[in-house]
C-alpha cells in the first residue's frame, strides 16, 4: 500500500506551531529554498514548448548583450536600447502566444499524488474472429434449423424450429429447440421474431431484450387484415434447411433472404444472414465515423466504447437499423422497372423504392458487410427483425420512430442558438471573459458550458469551492440569465468513492448512493468499483433500479435537485456513459485509502503529452510554427515508451456447455479496445437482482439519459429537459440530443461531422452537432473559419476542445469571428424556419438535417452525396471541405425535373445546370455556399446576440417561387420553452397567382410585426402591392427585374397589432 502524503500548515505531530521571527537559527532557510525551487519547478512544467523557448531565447539574448557590455563592445546606452527592444518584442511574441492559448492547469482543492499504474487498464490479448486465422466458419459446421408445427395465425404464423443435425457449439451452446413468430402487425411493417422455446427467469435476460427497456412494437389492430395491404411478402422453405425471404410485391424484389446461409443460434452466439443486390445502398448501423453510404467492406461492430472519434471503429452509441435504397431504370416505352447497380446515364428515368431493416436486439452484435451480402452476428439476445416497407426515406424513418423508438424531444428555442465550451476554462472570472469577448466582437452567444475544470477534484455534484465558489457561481449565473443566456454543465457517469482513512475526503453524494443501493456491484455483491477522472469510482447501476427496485433513478433525481440548489443550470451534458472505466475489473475495491488518484495516462497537455499536433496542411501556411510543432512532437514521441513482442499469444475462449464466459466470450467480436473490459466496466459488473452487465452493457448510456431526463423534469416540471449525452440506444432521442464525441481538428473530420449528422437524422436524434473546429488536436484559422460556418447549419452548434490545446474561440483569429458572424446571421435569422423543421421532427418524426437523395429519391447519381445536405426541405448547404480551397464542387438536385435554386446572397436563381452536373462554386474563406430550394417559404426574424432578442424582433418572409411561381410553408409558434405549451399557433403560407396567404390556426399570440416581404423568382411587371386590399406605397417595394425579385419593406405599420394574430394576403401585379 503507497503512502500518501500531505503538507500541513497547521504544525507538526507534536502539536508545535511554525514561528517566523528574528532567529540565529539558519536552518529554516533549506526548507524555504526546496519550496523556492519546487514551485519554479512546477512553474517550468506548466510552460508549453513556445514558452520554453521564449524563455531560453530571452535568457541567451539578455546573457549576450550583457556580456557585451560588459566586454565593452556596447555602449551603456546602446545596451539599454538593445535590451529594451528585446523586451518589448519578448512582451509582443508572449502577448500574442496568450492570445492563442489558454492556461489550461487545472488545480483542485484535493491534488492527487496517487497516479494509478498504466497497466491496469491491460486486459488480456483477444484477437478478433473476421481476423483470426484460427476461428471456425459456423456456415462450414453448423446444421441449421428445420421448421415444423407451421400454423398461420389472423396476421402472420408461427412454427416451431428444431436443430437439424447433431450440434456444433461453436462459440457457444446450441439452442435446440427454437419459436418462429411471424406478424403483419401494420401494412408497412413486419416483424419475423427468432427466439429459444424455453425461456426460464435465470436465462431471460440471455435472450430476451425487456420491454421496459427498448418498447417492443405490437400489432396495432388484430382485426386489420395487415398482410394483405402490404407491400411486403413472408415466405419460407425447408430446404435444404430453414430459410425465410421478404419481397416487395410491387416489383417482385426480394429485400431479405436468408436462403444460402445456416441459422446458428446458440447461448453466446447467433448468426443470421442476406444476400444483397450488386453494388447496394446502405444507410445507418451506428455509430461510426465513416462516409454515409456504408459501402460492401465494412464490420460494425456493436459495442458502446469511450473511444475518441476513430475511423470505423465502434464508438460510444448503437443503433441496430439500417436502411436500404435501390435504384431501377424505367424503359420509357414499355414502363418496366430494371435494378440499375451503376447509374450513370442522367437522361434515363429512374424510381428509387427504401426499406428498413431494425434488429431490436441490445447485446453485443457485429454485422459484417461484403460484396454481395450482410451477416448480421450477436453474442445474446435473439432475432427480432421489423421490415419496414417505405417505399421513401422519410415514410420509412417515420415509420420506424412511431413503432419503435418513439419521436424525438422538442428542445426549448434557446438551445438552438450557439454554444461555446472547453475543457481548460479554469474559475468563473475566465468563463466570464469569454462572455465579455464574445460581446466585445459581437458575435452571439447563447450559452457557456463547463467541462470537468468546475468540479472538486473531478467529481460530480460538487464545485472546486476556490475557482467556481457556490457565491461566485451565483452572481455570474445571475448576470447570464438576465442577459437570457445560459449554462450548461457536465456531469460524469461514475461516481467519486472517497478515501475512507481520510475525513477530509468525505463524499456525501457517495454516502448517500450507498444507502439507497444506488451503485453496481461484484459478483461477490460487494460494491464495484473502476477508475474515471477522480480516481476509484463507483457507478449508478439503473439496470438494478429498473427491474430490482433499488435507488440509482431516485438517488440520481435527488443529487441533480440538491446541485441545483447550488448552481442553477439550464441543462446537462452526460458524458463517459457507455460506461468508461480506466481500469479492468474492479481495481478500486482494495486500494481506496489512495484515492483520490490521477488517471492511468497523462492528461493533455501535462509535460510529455502536450498538444502539438495541427491540420492538414497547416505546413503549408504556418512553415515555423509548424516545424517548431514537428520537432517537438518528434522529441515527445521519442522520449515516450512502448512494449513491442514480435509474437503475440491470443487468449481464445472455448464453450462450456451450460455455461456463458461472459468476460471472454468465445467469438471475439472487434472491438477497438479488445478485452471487453479495458476502458470499460467488465461485463460481469453484477446489477442488483443478479443480472449481469454483459447483457445490458449497450443501454448504460441509454438509461442515464432516462434518469437525467427525469431529473430535469423534476427541476423544471414544465419545461423541457435540454440535454446533450455521448453513448445513445435506439431510442435515446425522445430524451435528449448527441454531439459527435471526441473528434479531431483535422479537415478529415470536418467532413465526417456530415454523414454523421445525417445518420442520427435517421436514427431519430435530430438534436446533433460536433464539436465545432475539432475537440483533439490544436485548430488553425482556415479549418476553424471553415468549420464555424458549416456547424452553423447543424441543430446543435457548439465549439469545444480539449485541455492544452490552443484556444479556438471564433474571436481568436479576426477572419473566423467575420465568417461566424456571416453564417450566425443566417442562422439566427432562420430560427423561425429551424425551430419549425424541428418541430416537424418532433411531431411527426421528419427528419431536421437531411441527405440529397431523400429530397430527390429519383437521382441514384446522389446515392453517395454526403459533402452537401440540406437543413430541412428548403436551404441547401454546400460547404468547402478542403484545405487552401477557394472553390467547391457541388450539385443541384431536381434541376433535371424543374427544380429552381436560389443563391442566398444575391437572391437569383441558378441558371444553366444540367441534371447531376457538378459546378464548381466559388467559396473563398470566410464564404460558405447556401441556396434556397424554388417552392419554399421560409419565415425569419432579425439576426441579433441571443435567440431572445431575436424572437423579439420583427418577421419577415423570404418566398421562392418554384418555375410556376407557386410556393408554401409553414410556422409553428409557441412559448419556447414548456413541455406541453398552454398555446401554440400554426400558420400556413401558400403562393400562387401572385398572391401570398398567410393562415394562421391557433391561439399563441405573438406581438411581433411583419417587417419585410422577399419574393425571389417574381415573373412579370409589377405596378401595384397591396395587403388585404391596401395599397403598398410605391416607397415600400422595389423590383429588379433582372433578377426577378421583389422587395417590400415597411408593412410593420400595416400589422402592429401582430404578424400572425389574423388572415392576410399580399398580392402584387
Amino acid at each position: 500500500m503507497q503512502a500518501v502524503d500531505y503538507i500541513s500548515c497547521q504544525g507538526g505531530g507534536d502539536g508545535s506551531s511554525i514561528n517566523i521571527g528574528p532567529s540565529t537559527d539558519s536552518s529554516w532557510i533549506i526548507p524555504i529554498l526546496n519550496l523556492f525551487i519546487a514551485g519554479i519547478e512546477s512553474w517550468y512544467e506548466q510552460l508549453g514548448i513556445a514558452s520554453r523557448l521564449l524563455l531560453f531565447t530571452s535568457l541567451v539574448s539578455s546573457f549576450a548583450i550583457t556580456w557585451s557590455w560588459y566586454a565593452g563592445r556596447l555602449s551603456r546606452s546602446t545596451m539599454i536600447r538593445t535590451m529594451l527592444l528585446l523586451l518589448l518584442s519578448l512582451i509582443s511574441l508572449f502577448s500574442l502566444i496568450l492570445g492563442q492559448q489558454t492556461a489550461t492547469t487545472t488545480t483542485s482543492a484535493l491534488s492527487p499524488v496517487f497516479t494509478i499504474s498504466e497497466d491496469a487498464d491491460d486486459g488480456q490479448p483477444v484477437i478478433p474472429n473476421i481476423i483470426d486465422p484460427l476461428a471456425v466458419d459456423p456456415q462450414s459446421v453448423c446444421p441449421g434449423y428445420k421448421a415444423s408445427n407451421v400454423e398461420e395465425t389472423s396476421n402472420g404464423l408461427t412454427a416451431d424450429l428444431t436443430l437439424a443435425g447433431e450440434a456444433c457449439n461453436v462459440y457457444g451452446t446450441d439452442i435446440e429447440a427454437l419459436s418462429l413468430v411471424v406478424e403483419y402487425q401494420t401494412a408497412d411493417r413486419l416483424h419475423v421474431e427468432i427466439l429459444p422455446r424455453y425461456v426460464g427467469q435465470d436465462n431471460y435476460t440471455w435472450f430476451i431484450l425487456p420491454e421496459e427497456l427498448i418498447p417492443k412494437p405490437q400489432v396495432e389492430d388484430k382485426n386489420d387484415d395487415c398482410a394483405s395491404r402490404s407491400d411486403l411478402a413472408f415466405t419460407w422453405s425447408n430446404e435444404p434447411t430453414f430459410s425465410f425471404q421478404v419481397t416487395r410485391k410491387s416489383t417482385g424484389d426480394v429485400l431479405f433472404t436468408s436462403a444460402g446461409f445456416q441459422l446458428v443460434y446458440e447461448d453466446q452466439f447467433i448468426e443470421f444472414g442476406s444476400s444483397l443486390p450488386e453494388n447496394y445502398n446502405l444507410y445507418g448501423l451506428g455509430e461510426v465515423i465513416h462516409g454515409f453510404r456504408l459501402g460492401n467492406n465494412l464490420t460494425r461492430t456493436f459495442f458502446a466504447a469511450d473511444v475518441g472519434d476513430v475511423i470505423d471503429a465502434n464508438i460510444y452509441g448503437n443503433h441496430p437499423i439500417y436502411l436500404d435504397s435501390r435504384y431501377f431504370e424505367i424503359d420509357e416505352n414499355t414502363g418496366n422497372m430494371t435494378y440499375a447497380p451503376n447509374a450513370t446515364n442522367k437522361s434515363a428515368k429512374y424510381k428509387s423504392y427504401t426499406h428498413g431493416v431494425f434488429q431490436r436486439n441490445a447485446h453485443i452484435q457485429e454485422v459484417l458487410l461484403r460484396e454481395s451480402n450482410i451477416t448480421w452476428r450477436a453474442l445474446g439476445g435473439d432475432i427480432d427483425l421489423y421490415f419496414y416497407q417505405g417505399p421513401t426515406q422519410d415514410e420509412t424513418t417515420k415509420s420506424y420512430q412511431k413503432s419503435a423508438v418513439g419521436l424525438p424531444a422538442f428542445q426549448q428555442y434557446w438551445t438552438f442558438g450557439y454554444h461555446q465550451c472547453r475543457w481548460g476554462y479554469n474559475n468563473w472570472t475566465e468563463l466570464q471573459g469569454v462572455i465579455d469577448s464574445f460581446a466585445e466582437f459581437e458575435i452571439p452567444l447563447e450559452t457557456i458550458w463547463s467541462d470537468i475544470d468546475y468540479m472538486k477534484a473531478y467529481r460530480d455534484f460538487e464545485n472546486d469551492p476556490v475557482r467556481f465558489g457556490y457565491s461566485e457561481g451565483a452572481d455570474f449565473l445571475s448576470r447570464l440569465h438576465q442577459n437570457n443566456q445560459h449554462y450548461v454543465p457536465i456531469i460524469d457517469s461514475a461516481v467519486y468513492a472517497p478515501n475512507p482513512d481520510n475525513a477530509s475526503d468525505a463524499y456525501p453524494p457517495f454516502d448517500r448512493g450507498i444507502d439507497q443501493d444506488a451503485f453496481l456491484l461484484n459478483p461477490d455483491g460487494s460494491t464495484y468499483i473502476g477508475a474515471v477522472w477522480p480516481g476509484y469510482t463507483v457507478f449508478p447501476d439503473w439496470i438494478g433500479a429498473l427491474f430490482n427496485g433499488t435507488g440509482a433513478n431516485q438517488w440520481w433525481i435527488s443529487e441533480v435537485a440538491e446541485y441545483y440548489k447550488n448552481i442553477k443550470l439550464d441543462g446537462i451534458w452526460i458524458d463517459m456513459s457507455e460506461v468508461s472505466s480506466f481500469c479492468v475489473g474492479s481495481c478500486g475495491s482494495n486500494n481506496l485509502t489512495l484515492n483520490p488518484a490521477h488517471p492511468p495516462f497523462l492528461l493533455p497537455g501535462e509535460p510529455g503529452n502536450e498538444v502539438l499536433q495541427y491540420p492538414e496542411g497547416f505546413e503549408l501556411t504556418n512553415a515555423t510554427e509548424a516545424a517548431s510543432a514537428s520537432a517537438a512532437l518528434s522529441s515527445q514521441s521519442a522520449t515516450s515508451t512502448s512494449e513491442a513482442s514480435s509474437t503475440t499469444s491470443y487468449l481464445r475462449s472455448t464453450p462450456t456447455p451450460g455455461i456463458r464466459n461472459v468476460n471472454y466470450p468465445p467469438y471475439t467480436i472487434n472491438n477497438y479496445h479488445g478485452d471487453l473490459a479495458v476502458h470499460a466496466v467488465s461485463p460481469n459488473a453484477t446489477h442488483h437482482g443478479g443480472t449481469l452487465e454483459y447483457d445490458f452493457h449497450n443501454l448504460y448510456g441509454h438509461q442515464i439519459l432516462n434518469a437525467t431526463y427525469h431529473a430535469l423534469l423534476n427541476v423544471f416540471p414544465e419545461k423541457r429537459p435540454f440535454i446533450i449525452g455521448r453513448s445513445q440506444f435506439a431510442g435515446s432521442g425522445k430524451w435528449a440530443g448527441h454531439w459527435g464525441g471526441d473528434n479531431y481538428s483535422l479537415w478529415a473530420f470536418l467532413y465526417f461531422s456530415i454523414p454523421q449528422a445525417l445518420s442520427f437524422s435517421l436514427f431519430g436524434i435530430p438534436m446533433f452537432g460536433v464539436d465545432t473546429c475539432g475537440f483533439a488536436n490544436n485548430a488553425d484559422l482556415e479549418l476553424c473559419s471553415r468549420w464555424m460556418q458549416l456547424s452553423a447549419f447543424f441543430p446543435f452548434y457548439r465549439n469545444h476542445n480539449t485541455l492544452g490545446a490552443t484556444s479556438q474561440e471564433p474571436y481568436v483569429w479576426a477572419a473566423v469571428a467575420e465568417a461566424s458572424k456571416t453564417a450566425m446571421k443566417i442562422r439566427y435569422a432562420l430560427l423561425p424556419y429551424i425551430y419549425t423543421t424541428f418541430y416537424l421532427s418532433h411531431a411527426t418524426g421528419s427528419t431536421t438535417m437531411r441527405a440529397l437523395a431523400w429530397e430527390f429519391p429519383d437521382e441514384p447519381w446522389l446515392a453517395g452525396a454526403d459533402r452537401q445536405f440540406l437543413l430541412g426541405g428548403a436551404l441547401l448547404v454546400t460547404p468547402c471541405l478542403a484545405q487552401g480551397a477557394a472553390t467547391v464542387d457541388g450539385v443541384f438536385p431536381g434541376v433535371g425535373a424543374g427544380t429552381l435554386w436560389y443563391d442566398w446572397y444575391n437572391q437569383s436563381s441558378l441558371q444553366g445546370v444540367g441534371a447531376g452536373e457538378n459546378v464548381t462554386i466559388a467559396a473563398p474563406l470566410g464564404h460558405i455556399p447556401v441556396y434556397v430550394r424554388g417552392g419554399h417559404v421560409l419565415p425569419m426574424q432579425e439576426p441579433r446576440l441571443t435567440t431572445a432578442d431575436v424572437r423579439a424582433s420583427p418577421w419577415s418572409l423570404l418566398v421562392a417561387l418554384d418555375a410556376e411561381g407557386r410556393a408554401s410553408g409553414g410556422l409553428y409558434l409557441d412559448d419556447g420553452e414548456s413541455l406541453v405549451p398552454d398555446a401554440t399557433t400554426w400558420v400556413d403560407f401558400t403562393v400562387s397567382e401572385s398572391s401570398l396567404k398567410a393562415t394562421p390556426c391557433g391561439n399563441y399570440t405573438d406581438g411581433n410585426a411583419l417587417g419585410n416581404v422577399t419574393i425571389m423568382g417574381a415573373q412579370g411587371s409589377v405596378s401595384r402591392v397591396e395587403l388585404n386590399g391596401e395599397e403598398v406605397g410605391v416607397d415600400r417595394w422595389e423590383l429588379q427585374s433582372e433578377n426577378k425579385l421583389l422587395k417590400v419593406t415597411g408593412l410593420d405599420a400595416l400589422t402592429a397589432d401582430g404578424a400572425w394574430n389574423r388572415e392576410w394576403t399580399l398580392k402584387w401585379a
